[in-house]
């Protein structure tokens, strides 16, 4: 199962539309309520987690996701759930994918380190000992991260491409209309 993590503040975009894309391609996900499990968005959309940080365990996780936003961001960096969930992936080597603000949280762990990968302009100076792409979305190793919410199809597309295939992907992108990567 794939862990998505909530918190007041995250960028409602980059969660529900990679949700909704992970779930057309059959992907186990389930949205993790940090601090509530009714978590607010950035712009005052609330969203009924699957289940609260209480509830949540790293036994059977296989990655996580980790939208942007402000002051989503911050809130999942100050989350114990959420730290450990992402020290269990980088040690495993599972899925880490992280979307706008939300690179800086494994950047100021330094899991980013001598890596390739983006994040929303102004916060580079966050991800310690990384290599800035010039790119849209980008997946180095285990982990992937994207500039912001005008890159939820790149970025979605990224994770399905990486736990299923590029093939699935595709279909679904094409399915749902977009104009194609």
């Amino acid at each position: 199962m794939i862990s998505m993590f909530l918190a007041d503040g995250f960028e409602e975009t980059e969660a529900l539309v990679t949700l909704d894309m992970m779930r057309r391609a059959g992907i186990d996900v389930k949205t993790v309520g940090i601090g509530s499990n009714e978590p607010v968005g950035a712009h005052g959309i609330i969203v009924k987690a699957d289940v609260s940080s209480e509830e949540f365990s790293s036994d059977g996780c296989e990655g996580i996701i980790l939208p942007g936003g402000m002051p989503g961001t911050e809130n999942l960096y100050n989350s114990r759930t959420v730290i450990s969930a992402l020290e269990y992936c980088m040690k495993k080597s599972l899925l880490v994918a992280a979307i706008c603000a939300a690179p800086i949280i494994p950047g100021r762990m330094g899991f980013l380190k001598n890596k390739k990968a983006v994040c929303f302009p102004g916060f580079e100076n966050e991800l310690l000992g990384v290599d800035v792409a010039d790119m849209l979305c980008v997946k180095d190793g285990n982990i992937i991260t994207a500039k912001g919410a005008g890159c939820v199809f790149e970025f979605s597309h990224s994770i399905i491409s990486t736990l299923r295939n590029s093939t699935v992907a595709d279909k679904i992108i094409h399915d749902i209309q977009h104009k194609g990567l």
